[in-house]
């Protein structure tokens, strides 16, 4: 995710025909980084390795039920044997994030725009982060330049998980039903690109005994995981509208439209987050927020038909990544019920 931020002096102005900005060195916080990066690396060491404990016992990757372990297994993952299970899902999906915004970063780089190195955020949860950003501290120059910086990320990220995704399934078992436990395990909703993916191993006789299961009867390899967050969080950056990199990609398109695409983003998020998942209600909040704005880019050149076709490919891995539930049974009005039953 890339976040833009408005020029801190009125003197410095945004690109204009015939004039030159020379955009301010921006002095990095290396140490910074560095510590976040090694901080998400150990959470998500730590959730990877509860990962692959699970699938080693034939259980639901997520399971967290009195026979497994903790959410977050501190105390248990500090011994280094059980630490190092969870490489295969720290590494993927560190390797998913980096991609993402790197891609945003090489591509300010490459346009002269200053911008920091990625933050990732160490999250001790069930999947060990919230993800990374970078910020974007000069003006851009044109709305070629803010297409291609918004769209780089997702398509960077969205690359580096479908192969992820093809092995993780290929090395995915079914699900014994001694071990079946629906009740005591989180099952996530899957998108598209998850069932698309599984047909096609499943056509060229690669996904085994996997090949005609529903995925909640599926035991998923900890690196099918890691690629189910990657697109996961490809399609809330798709989301068009707000500084979201969909958002972006909407401005440079038809700057006019950004604000009545973002008010149509938080208006379908709200159903979704009544019947579906009750975060989607969050991010109509922020969207509300911080949707309206957007940095100052000269509208008098437009964008090339070659970038309007990469648009369309965003509409595309928005579509194969969009998961409406995304946690099943966590929509509000699920929440409502089971407080009206004392559950």
């Amino acid at each position: 995710m890339s976040e833009l931020t408005p020029p801190l002096s009125s003197t410095t102005e945004y690109y204009r025909p015939l004039e030159v900005l020379v955009s301010p060195q921006l002095k990095q916080r290396y140490w910074l980084h560095l510590l976040l990066f090694l901080a998400t690396v150990f959470t998500t060491l730590v959730v990877g390795a509860r990962m692959q404990f699970n699938f080693q016992h034939n259980l639901p990757t997520l399971y967290i039920g009195d026979s497994g372990l903790d959410i977050f297994p501190l105390s248990w993952a500090l011994r280094p044997a059980h630490l190092a299970l969870g490489i295969p899902f720290s590494f993927s999906l560190m390797l998913i994030l980096l991609a993402h915004e790197m891609g945003h970063y090489l591509y300010c780089r490459h346009y002269g725009v200053a911008a920091t190195l990625p933050f990732f955020i160490p999250f001790p949860t069930l999947i060990g982060t919230l993800g990374a950003f970078i910020r974007i501290r000069s003006p851009i120059r044109s709305r070629s330049v803010l297409f291609d910086i918004g769209i780089a990320g997702p398509i960077a990220g969205f690359l580096v998980a479908l192969p992820v995704l093809v092995l993780a399934l290929g090395f995915s078992k079914p699900l014994v039903a001694a071990s079946y436990l629906p009740d005591s395990a989180f099952v996530p909703g899957f998108p598209l690109i998850f069932k698309l993916v599984r047909n096609m191993l499943a056509g060229a006789g690669l996904s085994g005994s996997i090949s005609h299961l529903p995925f909640d009867q599926i035991c998923l390899h900890p690196t099918a995981m890691a690629a189910w967050v990657g697109m996961f969080a490809t399609a809330l950056n798709l989301l068009p509208g707000g500084q979201l990199d969909g958002g972006h990609i909407v401005f440079a398109l038809a700057p006019r439209a950004h604000r009545m695409i973002s008010r149509l983003t938080i208006l379908a998020l709200i159903p979704m987050g009544i019947y579906f998942w009750s975060g989607w209600l969050i991010w109509a909040v922020l969207l509300r927020i911080s949707g309206m704005r957007h940095p100052m880019v000269e509208e008098w050149i437009g964008i090339s038909t070659g970038r309007r076709w990469l648009a369309v490919l965003g509409l595309l891995m928005l579509t194969l990544t969009l998961t409406p539930a995304p946690f099943g049974h966590f929509s509000l009005v699920e929440a409502v019920r089971q407080l009206r039953t004392g559950r």
